[in-house]
C-alpha cells in the first residue's frame, strides 16, 4: 500500500519541533536543570505514560498519561514559594524556564519511546514532534501570567479556571496539529480528519485536561506526592482503553476471518474482500465520513458477499456485478441475513442489504460498497488498462447504477494513490 505524502508540511512541523528542542537543549545544558526533584518527578511520569502508550483503531490520544503530566509541568504555578521565570533562558533567581519544560519532557518522551522505536510501533516522530510544540505551546502561554503576579493576584477558582482555559487551547492546538500531520501522511481531506480528532478529544482529551490541571494545583499544595495519587485515575483509564482497543482489533479480526469463507468456499477469488474493504475505507475518508461510519463501511465492505454462500453454483470469478438486478438483490438480501445472525451492528447488515438497490435509495456506505466492490471485479478481468477501463464503465453508469460522487471519489482516491489493489493494474 502506498500513500500520498506532502513532504513539505511534514517537514515544516518536525523542523519547528526540532529547532524548538535544539535551542530549549542548548539553554538547559547552559543554565544547568534547576529543582531536580521537580524535573525527575514529572520526567519520570512522562516517560512511564510514554512506555504504557498504546495505537489503535478510533483510539487517538496514545499516551494520555504522558500528555497530562506535560502539560501538568509546563504549567506549575509555584513550588516553595519560587515563580516560575519568563524568559527562554530564565532569569536569575528563578528555577524553571521554557527551555528547562521542554528538554525534561523530550527526554522523558524519548527514554519512553525506545521500546516503541525499536519494534517500529507507531508514528514516533509525528508524536515526539507533536509532544514538543503543545508544550511549548502550553508554557509558553503560561509563564507571562505566573511570572506577572495574575494567577497569585486572582487565586482560587479563578486560578484553576484559568488553568482549564489554558490547557483547553493546548489540546486543541494539538488537535489542529495532529490532523495536519494526518493529512501530509495520507492525503485524506483535513476537516474531516480535523472532525474526528475534535470528537475524540471530548472523551480521553477531557481527561486528559482536567489531569493536568489538578496535578499542577495540587503539586503547589501538596508536593510531590500528589503526583501518583492523581495519576492513577488516568492511568486505570489508559489501561482500560487499551483493553478496549485490543478487543476492537480481536472483533475486526473475527469478521475478517468470517468474511473470508467465500473465498475458502470458492465463490470469491483470495484477498477480495480485504481489497474492497480498504479501498471503500479509501473512498470513505475522502467523502468525508466520520470515524463510526467508517467502521460500518469496513464492515460491511469485508462481509459484502457473504450471501454467495447460499448459491448452489458459484457466480464465475464471484463478479456479482455482472448478474441481473433481481439476482443482485435476493443474494444481498441473503448476505444481510446472514450478518445479522452474527451479532454485528445492525447497521451493517442494512448496507449489505442494501447494496443492490437503486444507487439514489442507498445509504452511503451501500453506494461506496457497490462502486467499489464492481471497480475491483471490472479491474480485476479486464487485462492491461483495466482500472482505467473500469472507472470509464463506472462512470458510465453512474445514472442508474453507481452514485456519481462515489465514482468521482474513487477516481480521486486512485489518482493519488492512495492504494494499490494486489492484482490490479
Amino acid at each position: 500500500m502506498t500513500r500520498h505524502r506532502c513532504p513539505a508540511a511534514l517537514a515544516l512541523v518536525h523542523a519547528s519541533a526540532a529547532l524548538l528542542a535544539l535551542v530549549s537543549l542548548c539553554v538547559t545544558l547552559w543554565n544547568g536543570v534547576h529543582e531536580g526533584a521537580l524535573a525527575l518527578a514529572f520526567g519520570l511520569l512522562v516517560a512511564v505514560g510514554e512506555l504504557t502508550r498504546w495505537s489503535g483503531p478510533g483510539v487517538r490520544e496514545i499516551a494520555p498519561l504522558g500528555a497530562a503530566g506535560a502539560l501538568a509541568y509546563a504549567l506549575l504555578g509555584e513550588s516553595a514559594g519560587l515563580p516560575r521565570t519568563l524568559d527562554l533562558a530564565g532569569a536569575q533567581g528563578t528555577p524553571v524556564g521554557v527551555s528547562q519544560v521542554v528538554t525534561v519532557v523530550l527526554a522523558a518522551s524519548l527514554l519512553g519511546s525506545v521500546p516503541h522505536i525499536a519494534q517500529g510501533r507507531s508514528p514516533t516522530l509525528d508524536h515526539l514532534a507533536r509532544r514538543v510544540l503543545t508544550v511549548g505551546f502550553a508554557v509558553v502561554c503560561f509563564q507571562p501570567l505566573s511570572h506577572s503576579g495574575t494567577l497569585a493576584a486572582w487565586g482560587g477558582p479563578a486560578h484553576a479556571l484559568l488553568l482549564l482555559a489554558l490547557l483547553t487551547l493546548t489540546v486543541l492546538c494539538d488537535t489542529v496539529l495532529a490532523a495536519a500531520l494526518a493529512h501530509a501522511r495520507t492525503g485524506w481531506p483535513f476537516c474531516p480528519l480535523l472532525r474526528d480528532e475534535l470528537r475524540a478529544t471530548l472523551g480521553i482529551g477531557s481527561a486528559v485536561c482536567a489531569t493536568g490541571a489538578v496535578m499542577a494545583l495540587a503539586v503547589d499544595v501538596a508536593g510531590l506526592w500528589a503526583l501518583p495519587v492523581f495519576s492513577l485515575p488516568l492511568l486505570l483509564t489508559q489501561l482500560s482503553l487499551g483493553r478496549y482497543a485490543a478487543v476492537r482489533a480481536t472483533y475486526r479480526q473475527t469478521i475478517a476471518s468470517l468474511a473470508r469463507a467465500t473465498e475458502i468456499a470458492g465463490y470469491t477469488p483470495a484477498g477480495h474482500a480485504l481489497r474492497v474493504a480498504s479501498l471503500s475505507q479509501a473512498v470513505g475518508r475522502d467523502l468525508g465520513l466520520t470515524e463510526p461510519e467508517l467502521t460500518v463501511l469496513e464492515y460491511a465492505a469485508l462481509m459484502h458477499d457473504i450471501g454467495q454462500l447460499s448459491l448452489l453454483d458459484p457466480v464465475p470469478a464471484g463478479a456479482t456485478a455482472a448478474l441481473p438486478v433481481e439476482e443482485q438483490r435476493r443474494i444481498a438480501i441473503l448476505g444481510g441475513a446472514v450478518v445479522r445472525q452474527t451479532g454485528v451492528d445492525p447497521q451493517v447488515a442494512v448496507v449489505v442489504e442494501r447494496q443492490a438497490d437503486p444507487c439514489r435509495e442507498q445509504p452511503p456506505a451501500a453506494r461506496i460498497v457497490r462502486a467499489v466492490n464492481a471497480y475491483e471485479e471490472k479491474a480485476r478481468d479486464a487485462g492491461p488498462g483495466g482500472p482505467l477501463k473500469a472507472l470509464e464503465e463506472l462512470r458510465l453508469g453512474t445514472a442508474d447504477d453507481y452514485a456519481p460522487e462515489v465514482v468521482e471519489a474513487l477516481a480521486r482516491v486512485l489518482s493519488r494513490g492512495c492504494l494499490t489493489l494486489p492484482g490490479v493494474g
